[in-house]
């Protein structure tokens, strides 16, 4: 059973999770989750940034929600690249809809032109605009406390075949196998279908490992699990990557 929490102070949905009945192997699979993402580079100024995201423009977003349609929102802010140098990207925002189908009815409504159209006030480094959908389980998605995690951003693979075989085969049963050293509370692998204009999708895929805080990230991401993990990197991302540790952030 999946349960839905309301933030008041946001006027937005986060996920949340409750006990899961036990799964009918012959019950139809859901379809997967799509989401719109925000990736927005580092602004010319973060002050100004941070006081207009959070007085004008999340609110705004929350008031569109029920024209909108999307179920669930995350904000995160990026802190770091793995490696400890400034991050690469500023903040991400995603809003999730139950469906691919709600996705492309909830972006033609009037109340998301008027969110996009507010992007240029405020959004002063530029952004990525992309859709993409879940390629991980509904539990995974859901379930989980958490407050930072680290991210790996995917450029378009040389070949997306192979990267899709080795991915599945090898690189995501070796998170797997590492996740209890590792420590996280949850993982999230999404693939990009497009851009939010309909053109080429600018990244490739994206996963990201939870967790409970920032001192847990340290610790998991000190392992030799996680080191193996990113070993493992090379192996199939031929287009290159961007890794980053963040945070989730529900107020400024």
């Amino acid at each position: 059973m999946r349960r839905i929490a309301l933030l008041p102070a946001l006027g937005l949905l986060v996920l949340a999770a409750c006990s899961k009945p036990a799964e009918d192997a012959t019950a139809p699979k859901p379809a997967p989750m799509a989401f719109v993402t925000v990736i927005y580079n580092t602004p010319k100024s973060a002050s100004a940034f941070e006081e207009y995201y959070w007085a004008t423009h999340v609110p705004l977003v929350g008031a569109m929600q029920a024209e909108v349609g999307f179920v669930a929102a995350e904000l995160t802010k990026f802190d770091a690249t793995l490696d400890g140098n400034e991050p690469t990207y500023y903040r991400q925002a995603v809003l999730w809809f139950k469906d691919m189908a709600a996705l492309e009815a909830g972006i033609a409504t009037l109340g998301f032109k008027a969110i996009g159209d507010d992007l240029a006030n405020f959004a002063t480094g530029g952004l990525t605009g992309l859709i993409g959908e879940e390629t991980s389980d509904h539990a995974d998605l859901l379930t989980g406390d958490s407050t930072a995690f680290v991210t790996v951003i995917y450029n378009q693979p040389n070949d997306a075949a192979a990267f899709e075989a080795y991915y599945a085969a090898t690189h995501v049963p070796l998170v797997g196998t590492g996740a209890k050293e590792i420590a996280f509370t949850r993982a999230e692998l999404t693939r990009y279908v497009k851009n939010l204009d309909g053109s080429p999708a600018a990244f490739y895929r994206q996963a990201k490992l939870y967790f409970p805080n920032a001192e847990a990230l340290k610790t998991g991401t000190g392992t030799a699990a996680f080191k193996a993990v990113g070993d493992d990197l090379p192996k199939f991302a031929t287009g290159g990557l961007t890794a980053l540790v963040g945070h989730l952030t529900s107020k400024p």
